[in-house]
């Protein structure tokens, strides 16, 4: 299996530019923020062989190499648009905000902006977008993990506590049966996305007011 490496990052690092690779985590979630996060890596250190996609490491492999990220980084920034938002704005909207105030908590000023997919709010020649980026580099693998595992805390060791019937620790607020099942029984909560919500009431042909 192939593995995200500096192909991409090398194009740049020849003239020694700062690179931040960029990626986001709970874009597909019924419930609670997305969050995005931007990462500066050193020029040319592959410093795990290990650092993939999020999506395709185990729970506990993502937390192991989140500290390794952490403890390799020149710079990390963190981006958090909660539920209500992206209900106002939707959610590829609140996706490029998340972004963008990523990047502008950043302790330093990349040159080139390496962002997984295949547009960005932003438009230059310094924002780079890449399909499935978050499996072709490795800046941006190493994002797509700290997104995730900052997101994944923040729905089981904060959301969870203060609304425990939904089980947020197991699915993290993403569609899965047991989810619907407590939608069903509960209703929707206070980070729950009413705009996901109203298509699958819609289907069950029930009233909810939201």
């Amino acid at each position: 299996m192939d593995l995200p490496d500096f192909t991409i990052e090398n194009q740049y690092w020849r003239g020694r530019k700062l690179i931040a690779g960029i990626d986001e985590a709970g874009r597909g979630s019924l419930a609670g923020p997305v969050v995005a996060a931007a990462v500066v890596l050193p020029p040319y250190n592959l410093f795990s062989k290990e650092i993939n996609d999020s999506k395709k490491l185990r729970a506990a492999k993502r937390d192991e190499l989140f500290d390794i990220i952490q403890n390799n980084a020149i710079s990390i920034g963190i981006g958090i648009v909660d539920s209500s938002i992206i209900d106002k704005i939707n959610i590829l909207s609140a996706t490029f905000l998340a972004m963008e105030i990523a990047i502008s908590k950043l302790n330093t000023h990349p040159e080139i902006y390496l962002i997984d997919g295949n547009r960005f709010s932003k438009k230059s020649d310094n924002y780079i977008t890449i399909i499935d980026g978050d499996s072709k580099s490795y800046s941006i693998a190493s994002a797509s993990i700290i997104a995730k595992v900052v997101r994944d805390r923040m729905m089981a060791d904060t959301f969870h506590h203060i609304f425990p019937e939904y089980g947020f620790n197991e699915h993290f607020g993403y569609g899965t049966k047991y989810h619907f099942m407590k939608i069903d029984e509960y209703g929707p909560c206070l980070i729950h996305r009413t705009t996901f919500l109203r298509k699958y009431f819609a289907r069950k042909n029930q009233i909810k007011i939201f």
